[in-house]
């Protein structure tokens, strides 16, 4: 066996040290993690019976109105610049506090000082994964690509 000189050694070292301290981030990625397909339909009902309309709406859905505090109501859907990927509309959900709105992250931090609580309740303990699933569905066909400023075409299409 050839013998290594030092660059090869610390390179080797250095590879070696990250590979175990990321073993733990490593097993808690989403690398071969496939959830069953969703249902735009039932997503749309699953929304409603979950009551996510008391605070949210759906742009281009008709849902009853929100009825949740002003600073508390968010949109969803519609036309944005970055489309939310299926990732991070499961992580929405079910870590709410991971995305928590600049606005009411201020508002809610000079009220109660400290860490800011996530408005939205924790669903993990009462909700299907085929109710996540679809509600996923659902959401994710609410959003459009934004056209990019400056653009003269009316919808931009990557």
């Amino acid at each position: 066996m050839k013998a290594l000189k030092i660059p090869q050694l610390v390179m080797l070292l250095a590879v070696l040290t990250m590979a175990t301290s990321c073993k733990e981030q490593r097993s808690r990625t989403s690398r071969g993690l496939r959830l069953p397909e969703g249902n735009e339909e039932k997503g749309r009902q699953a929304f409603q019976d979950m009551k996510c309309h008391h605070c949210h709406s759906v742009a281009g859905v008709d849902l009853p109105m929100p009825t949740a505090a002003p600073e508390v109501q968010f949109e969803l859907g519609g036309e944005v610049r970055h489309i939310k990927s299926y990732g991070e509309l499961v992580t929405a959900i079910t870590q709410p506090q991971h995305g928590i709105a600049p606005a009411y992250s201020a508002r809610a931090d000079r009220q109660i000082g400290g860490a800011t609580p996530s408005p939205m309740p924790a669903f993990n303990d009462t909700m299907t994964v085929s109710q996540l699933t679809d509600i996923v569905t659902f959401l994710h066909s609410c959003y459009r690509k934004a056209a990019p400023p400056g653009s003269i075409y009316p919808y931009y299409m990557p």
